[in-house]
């Protein structure tokens, strides 16, 4: 399914990683979290189609609450999609993120969307008292809840994880009719399977190696969509990256960022430490890390893009400690030279295979 530059969104999304000064110094959560809310007003300035906010729960995050900070975003801006990147539900009431985002709807004038997905971090599970063995029938459930609320009017629904609903209807509702919603997927048969039975949109985070590996997931979603008799629905991809002036400048500017956090994370997971080598591995034409300069970044996204066949492309432009002043940057080249730049290389292709 060939998509022309029309049809394709370009977001970009953030954890809100915990940053540093360009002097090394350890920025305050606090001030992070106004740093996010610049950087969204930023991202609306310059044309980006839509900003998510993920959630964590633990010091290198500085955002356990992306619906407030995209509320405050929302005040200040006119245009862009308000969402989350992930919002964890199998640690949260569906009842309830419902009700927040909803109400994010409201605010922004019908500019919100969730990402609901089980999270890659399990910090949250403790402490909102959830048991880790529960993992996949928590998110079953919820996922199954959440769907039935999107479809508005009262709700009757029961389950094991939480307290049944008997003819309830939930507040406030959404002007358009339906609360806009994805289900993020890391690119599991069954997650996409899952994904296509509620009938919602699916986000690919693809994080690893060559982003044309997932396209079996893309044809499987659209296959079982098809068989299903539901709607055509968007597919998207969230991938990790950084803009600057030239590829050098890029590259040399990310690398102990993004080596950071990722040596952090490794190391609570068994993975060893992050060279130099698998970074610019990643950072190539094989790789899902999109780093360079502005005519770099886009043809590797327009070949992503056109790959997968995809509706939209976010790129996660926080990693690590990377400052603030680096990421507006990169914000700045990305909705003012990658995205129009990308627009035009899907609008060539697209002529090249109409002729």
């Amino acid at each position: 399914m060939e998509q022309s530059s029309e049809q394709v969104a370009f977001g970009l999304d953030t954890f809100g990683d915990v940053t540093e000064r360009v002097d090394g110094e350890r920025v305050h959560p606090a001030q992070v979290i106004r740093d996010v809310v610049e950087e969204g007003v930023l991202a609306d300035q310059v044309g980006v189609d839509a900003i998510g906010i993920g959630e964590h729960h633990r010091d290198d995050y500085a955002v356990t609450s992306p619906d407030v900070v995209l509320a405050a975003i929302a005040a200040r801006t006119e245009r862009i999609l308000l969402g989350s990147a992930v919002t964890v539900l199998s640690s949260d009431d569906p009842v309830r993120v419902f009700e927040r985002f909803a109400t994010l709807d409201a605010v922004s004038g019908g500019r919100a969307e969730v990402t609901v997905g089980r999270g890659s971090f399990t910090e949250s599970f403790p402490l909102f008292g959830y048991d880790l063995s529960q993992y996949e029938v928590l998110f079953e459930e919820k996922l199954d809840l959440f769907a039935r609320l999107r479809e508005g009017g009262p709700v009757t629904w029961s389950g094991t994880t939480r307290a049944p609903l008997r003819d309830q209807t939930v507040h406030p509702a959404v002007e358009s009719g339906t609360l806009r919603a994805w289900v993020g997927v890391g690119g599991s048969p069954q997650s996409v399977l899952r994904t296509a039975g509620h009938r919602l949109p699916m986000m690919l985070a693809i994080i690893g190696g060559d982003p044309g590996r997932f396209r079996p997931y893309v044809d499987l979603y659209r296959r079982a969509l098809e068989e299903d008799g539901a709607p055509t629905l968007p597919v998207g991809v969230h991938s990790p990256g950084h803009v600057a002036p030239t590829d050098e400048q890029a590259l040399e500017e990310l690398f102990p960022h993004f080596k950071a956090n990722r040596d952090r994370i490794g190391a609570e997971r068994g993975w060893p430490p992050m060279g130099r080598r698998e970074f610019e591995r990643e950072a190539g034409p094989n790789g899902s890390l999109y780093v360079g300069s502005p005519e770099t970044v886009a043809r590797k996204i327009a070949r992503t893009v056109e790959t997968l066949g995809v509706d939209r492309f976010d790129l996660k432009y926080s990693n690590g400690p990377l400052p603030h002043g680096q990421a507006m940057r990169s914000i700045e080249l990305y909705g003012t030279e990658v995205i129009p730049m990308v627009r035009d290389l899907l609008s060539e292709s697209g002529r090249r295979l109409a002729g």
